[in-house]
């Protein structure tokens, strides 16, 4: 029998060999959300305002098994407020079952104040990768109007790493990718384990163009992705060793995909 040919790797997978969540929507308001587009197709909302309310999932309190490697919270909703107690829980939950915990966000201060603090004592269990997809107030406010500004943001990588913990950053998708050099220069003090860059992905699907700016930034987006200009900051950029490219840049720049689900590398 032929063997199969091995699913690529991709997206999250690079990152961990298993995704847990404990919602469903965020009010981030995220315009290129993949979970909200998954949740619209299937039925699950009716409209992308639907996704702002964040519903727990009844169904969190188990207990998860140790996995074989990374395991990462969450990946369809962020941690906010509304959540945080559960968002403890899962973690905690998590942690008491011996996996290696990568918590993604991006975070409200008020929210990582009260995780660096609950999990002072289990450090080397935990991860951190704040995702900081631009600088520019103006350009988040557009593609992330829900979600906490880059000073906000910039203060809880500062505060996570003062604190001891293992801190990464996400900048993925990249929102002003003139800009992401600078990004990278301003946050790398910071981070003392990666710093991973990746494309918008799938922006036909995902992306709900209901106005002029809309367009307008989607054609900007689309044209500060093009590969001659990925090639360009890939050459500035690939000599930083906290660099991290994702799969969506690997492919324009010729790099090996990953090769096994979670390495995070």
């Amino acid at each position: 029998m032929a063997n199969r040919k091995q699913k690529e790797i991709r997206g999250t997978r690079e990152w961990a060999v298993a995704e847990i969540n404990c919602c469903s929507g965020c009010p981030h308001g995220c315009r290129y959300c993949y979970a909200r587009s998954a949740a619209f197709v299937s039925g699950q909302i009716e409209s992308a305002e639907d996704w702002l309310e964040c519903v727990v999932d009844e169904k969190i309190n188990r207990e998860y098994p140790c996995f074989s490697g990374q395991v990462m919270f969450p990946t369809a909703h962020d941690i906010v407020e509304e959540n945080l107690e559960v968002s403890l829980d899962v973690i905690g939950q998590l942690l008491k079952s011996g996996n290696r915990v990568l918590v993604v966000s991006k975070p409200s201060l008020i929210c990582f104040e009260k995780i660096c603090d609950t999990f002072s004592q289990m450090q080397n269990n935990i991860l951190f990768r704040f995702t900081i997809t631009a600088r520019n107030q103006e350009i988040l406010s557009f593609w992330e109007p829900g979600a906490p500004s880059y000073d906000e943001r910039k203060k809880a990588l500062k505060m996570a790493f003062n604190r001891g913990f293992t801190t990464s950053v996400s900048i993925e998708p990249m929102l002003d990718a003139g800009d992401v050099v600078d990004l990278v220069a301003d946050v790398q003090n910071f981070v003392n384990h990666s710093i991973w860059v990746g494309k918008m992905n799938k922006i036909d699907q995902r992306v709900i163009c209901d106005s002029e700016q809309a367009q307008k930034e989607v054609d900007r987006i689309v044209q500060e992705q093009s590969d001659e200009r990925i090639m360009s900051l890939y050459l500035q950029l690939h000599k930083n060793q906290l660099i991290r490219w994702k799969e969506s840049i690997k492919e324009v720049v010729g790099l090996p995909m990953a090769s096994q689900v979670g390495l995070d590398q």
